[in-house]
């Protein structure tokens, strides 16, 4: 028999094994006009997922606080689906200064 996990570690697992992920939210059709929007809760945190007048389509984050402006979500459309990844680290590609090329001559073994 397992014992259940208490809240703690539970929200600390959710932290670092799920929040760093992308999540689907629903396809691009669910917002197919400028202006249209859904309300989504991805991990227990309510996030608004907008399709602006250019027809891009943002995600924010819903602050509790009062007059707190919408937070900023990472949000992508792959394949007319649209992901949101509700990790604040910045993960960049990072590009080395100078490109490490070294050739190696080997001679197999065998020959």
């Amino acid at each position: 028999m397992t014992t259940p996990p208490d809240d703690r570690t539970f929200r600390r697992e959710m932290a670092t094994a799920y929040r760093s992920g992308w999540h689907f939210i629903d396809l691009v059709t669910a917002i197919p006009q400028g202006g249209d929007s859904l309300m989504v809760t991805v991990f227990g945190e309510p996030v608004v997922v907008t399709r602006d007048e250019d027809e891009d389509v943002r995600a924010y984050r819903c602050l509790r606080r009062p007059r707190g402006a919408p937070q900023p979500v990472r949000c992508a459309v792959r394949y007319g689906m649209i992901f949101v990844n509700l990790d604040q680290r910045d993960h960049q590609l990072v590009e080395p200064e100078t490109p490490d090329v070294r050739t190696i001559s080997a001679t197999p073994r065998s020959a």
